[in-house]
């Protein structure tokens, strides 16, 4: 436990300067390496003991930094909360409240590799490749899956019939 504080310790101000700078936001800066070293701490027993503790450290780093960026993409602009005085969340209209069911009942309808993976991806915002992992499939599966799942969805909130949804063959009634 020693050996790892006198380590860590010594870096950190190079990692807030590194985080700083590709953050451009020094309190964001700040928690991304706390996240990192906690990383690190936690994870402490994975280091190789003959790698070097500064490019381990700054991977962590790095690599939550990149997360952060491609959550945050997905996410939108983030409004702090302090700036959002006078916004009011409101309460959901009556319609809203009526997708967010039949929403919920589409999603009972998919078959559970279907509903896992859009579950995971959509609502946990795992990658497909945690995804793949957590699932132990292929990653290609997981994209057909979630493509699938999607398709239904979208089907069944458009109103479609259950047969339809589920991708049955349209059949006529000839006489």
């Amino acid at each position: 436990m020693n050996d790892m504080a006198q380590l860590i310790e010594p870096l950190i101000p190079a990692l807030r300067r590194y985080a700083r700078a590709l953050l451009r936001d020094r309190v964001a800066a700040d928690d991304l390496v706390q996240d990192g070293l906690e990383r690190a701490i936690g994870r402490w027993y994975q280091r190789r003991a003959d790698g070097n503790a500064r490019s381990w450290l700054f991977a962590i780093v790095h690599n939550l930094a990149l997360n952060r960026t491609r959550q945050s993409s997905r996410r939108g602009p983030h409004l702090p909360l302090e700036a959002a005085e006078g916004v009011s969340c409101g309460t959901p209209t009556q319609e809203e409240g009526l997708k967010h069911r039949d929403l919920v009942r589409a999603l009972q309808t998919l078959p559970e590799e279907q509903r896992s993976v859009v579950l995971l991806v959509s609502v946990e915002e795992l990658s497909y490749a945690e995804v793949a992992e957590v699932l132990k499939v292929p990653i290609g599966t997981v994209m057909s899956r979630l493509s699938r799942g999607r398709e239904r969805l979208r089907l069944a909130m458009e109103g479609a019939t259950v047969a339809e949804a589920a991708g049955a063959p349209h059949l006529r009634r000839v006489k």
